[in-house]
């Protein structure tokens, strides 16, 4: 696996991760992400890993990277897709993966991620009065 697809719909960049990562991959996503957050101007990504069956720290860490690289650069990271073998791995593995949101499904993740937008929006409105 040389490269990770990334998707945008509207202002959301979706990552759908088909398999297991090396190191070489990993980092080739994450500057993937960041210049696509930035040429975008992406609110959002979702990181989907509903065909991921196995974690170690190595994914974890990378997740709590991917997010806070783009929480940098003011994008909210929403993992989707999680497998409870995988939820109860990271756990045992002591990985919070703080600062990283989840949700069941793409759907649901586009849903939080728009609710963040909608906030937003509603933000500046309130400015501008």
């Amino acid at each position: 696996m040389d490269r990770v697809p990334i998707l945008k719909i509207g202002e959301i960049l979706l990552v759908s991760i088909q398999g297991d990562l090396d190191d070489h991959t990993v980092l080739t996503l994450q500057e993937d992400i960041a210049d696509k957050v930035v040429a975008t101007g992406a609110i959002g990504l979702i990181i989907d890993i509903t065909a991921v069956e196995i974690v170690d720290s190595f994914v974890g860490r990378m997740l709590s990277t991917i997010a806070g690289m783009a929480r940098m650069l003011d994008a909210e990271t929403i993992v989707v897709g999680m497998r409870p073998a995988v939820a109860i791995t990271l756990v045992e593995l002591g990985l919070s993966l703080g600062g990283l949101r989840t949700a069941l499904d793409l759907e649901k993740g586009i849903a939080l991620l728009n609710q963040r937008a909608d906030a937003t929006e509603d933000d500046l409105s309130a400015v501008g009065r």
